[in-house]
């Protein structure tokens, strides 16, 4: 299968670490992919999709990225550092109050000179594609060609970013001599686990991906993924059928919902830092790992010898109330 051209932004590929102490404790073999580290301004895991995604909009001419996401959107502030490497401009439809503390993400949106319209939860929920045709329709105005993505980057070509990403790892199991039978992603918007989905069962291995959602349920991300596998096909011209029910996603650790934080996952992502020196996010990975250790516990992961997570990164979006959680 080959891959659309794309372009290089990402320090790839990102290193795989065990995680000793935490596997010791919970009696299996647990390791690391560190997506966190693709970058700095652009770190995590949309620069992959947007490696695609951005490529698509230069070779349609395209000197604006539109997109939107939370206030804290991890994907907005990579498109906005994108776009600022590249010289274009980035407008970004965000989720928030015009009070918001100017802090992390936000902060950096603002640094990097992204041009920002903050709507209410109500018109993202209903409206922020009109909104982000509307404002791509007076860029035109402008004299701009405006190119938008969706939230996340998490459509047919931003997907192909983690088709990229699963080539890479099948790579890094051979120079490693581990075989990893379960890959684990938090699932945010879908893309991440669509593309490693798409490629692992394009290359017909062993292994099961497995989503822990950190938004709405399992029902829903079955549809949004099955949806995601047929855009992939449209630019590999493979298409993979695939029954709702092959699609795992481990639901129940949305707790109080997305970017909202309860203690104890707050107190988990503090004991891995200070076990494995290793730093989750509280929106994504956070409940991704912690969702992960809770099912372990529970016995679901019991057939699998070596289990990859995805670190997906987000370290940006530690806000001043989960900060204020983190004990000593």
């Amino acid at each position: 299968m080959n891959l659309p051209k794309s372009i290089n932004f990402a320090n790839l590929p990102t290193k795989i670490e065990k995680l000793e102490r935490l596997s010791q404790e919970l009696g299996t073999q647990i390791y690391i992919k560190r997506d966190d580290q693709t970058g700095s301004e652009i770190s995590g895991n949309k620069v992959r999709k947007l490696e695609f995604a951005v490529q698509e909009a230069l070779d349609n001419e395209c000197d604006y990225l539109i997109t939107c996401g939370g206030i804290q959107s991890n994907h907005a502030r990579a498109t906005a550092a994108v776009a600022a490497k590249l010289g274009i401009g980035a407008y970004l439809v965000l989720r928030g109050k015009e009070d918001s503390e100017v802090e992390g993400n936000y902060f950096l949106d603002k640094m990097l000179g992204a041009r920002i319209k903050l709507i209410t939860a109500e018109e993202y929920k209903n409206s922020r594609m009109e909104i982000m045709e509307e404002i791509k329709s007076e860029l035109s105005k402008e004299g701009h060609k405006a190119y938008i993505l969706p939230e996340g980057a998490s459509n047919g070509i931003g997907s192909l970013g983690y088709c990229k990403a699963m080539k890479e790892i099948l790579d890094q199991e051979k120079e490693l001599g581990i075989k990893f039978d379960a890959i684990v992603t938090a699932v945010g918007s879908g893309g991440t686990y669509a593309g490693l989905y798409y490629e692992n069962h394009i290359k017909n291995t062993d292994a099961t991906i497995y989503g822990v959602n950190v938004c709405d349920d399992d029902e829903y991300f079955k549809n949004v993924v099955l949806g995601l596998l047929k855009e992939i096909s449209k630019y590999t011209g493979e298409e993979i059928y695939v029954n709702k029910e092959d699609i795992n996603i481990l639901d129940g650790y949305v707790g109080k919902g997305y970017a909202l934080s309860e203690p104890q996952e707050i107190e988990f992502i503090h004991k891995l830092a200070k076990q494995e020196g290793v730093i989750l996010d509280p929106v994504y990975t956070g409940k991704a790992m912690y969702g992960l250790v809770e099912e372990i516990k529970r016995g679901t992961f019991d057939k699998h010898k070596n289990i990859l997570f995805i670190h997906t990164g987000g370290i940006f979006g530690w806000n001043n109330f989960a900060r204020n959680l983190v004990g000593n």
